[in-house]
């Protein structure tokens, strides 16, 4: 059993889509990240970063958190979705490391100056909007003559395909990227990823749009670490 700490956001999803894909069974637990759930005791825990996702393996007693290294440590528990042989092993890697290090924070930040602030800031938006769609590109590009990222199916795509989902909202049109179109249809018709992308769409989510919500998940800086790192230990 998997004790998956989660929201339903991107990165999130990244976690619930791999779940779903390896057919392992898990319990969910939410953590309202606009309610100020991350800074629990019990959450700092298993994620020191204070970000969701994370796991707890039950069976092993192993906790993880970072997207990527809970994509493959599911991996290597269900022999699943990461080749074996080094060079396909690591043409996989690569791409989940490029999905970390750029798609995710790139299209993170913009989502920020579209959803999140309250006054313009022209230089900043356009700067991640530039990056989001140069990063389509690179993805349009190496679809050009495979399936998928590494090939095969696997936690590369399974890791990028939440941060190309929001595309419309990021002022982006799929359409102008004829294989990666081709490959967002193909993964979103996936079952599990279905599942995956649905989980906790019921929650109550409104709250991250208040500004207490906003102070939570942008506010932040050394104090609220030290602050959440006294509370845990007393």
């Amino acid at each position: 059993m998997i004790d998956l700490y989660y929201w339903p956001t991107p990165n999130g999803h990244k976690v619930s889509i791999m779940l779903e894909e390896c057919g392992l069974e898990y319990n969910t637990i939410p953590v309202d990240i606009g309610g100020g759930d991350q800074f629990s005791p019990e959450f700092l825990k298993v994620s020191p970063n204070n970000r969701i996702p994370a796991i707890v393996d039950r069976d092993t007693a192993v906790s993880v958190f970072e997207g990527g290294a809970i994509l493959m440590y599911l991996a290597e528990k269900a022999d699943q979705l990461l080749p074996h042989e080094q060079a396909a092993k690591y043409d996989v890697l690569q791409w989940l490391f490029w999905q970390a290090g750029g798609l995710g924070p790139m299209a993170g930040q913009l989502s920020h100056f579209v959803s999140y602030t309250k006054t313009d800031v022209p230089y900043a938006h356009q700067r991640y909007e530039n990056e989001y769609d140069r990063l389509l590109a690179v993805m349009d590009v190496r679809l050009r003559n495979r399936e998928f990222l590494a090939g095969d199916y696997s936690i590369a795509d399974i890791a990028s395909f939440p941060w190309v989902l929001p595309y419309n909202r990021l002022g982006n049109d799929l359409d102008r990227f004829v294989n990666l179109r081709r490959w967002f249809d193909d993964i979103k018709q996936r079952p599990a990823v279905r599942k995956g992308i649905d989980l906790g769409n019921d929650w109550t989510r409104d709250g991250l749009r208040t500004d207490a919500a906003k102070l939570l998940l942008f506010g932040q800086n050394s104090q609220t670490v030290f602050d959440a790192a006294k509370a845990a230990e007393e």
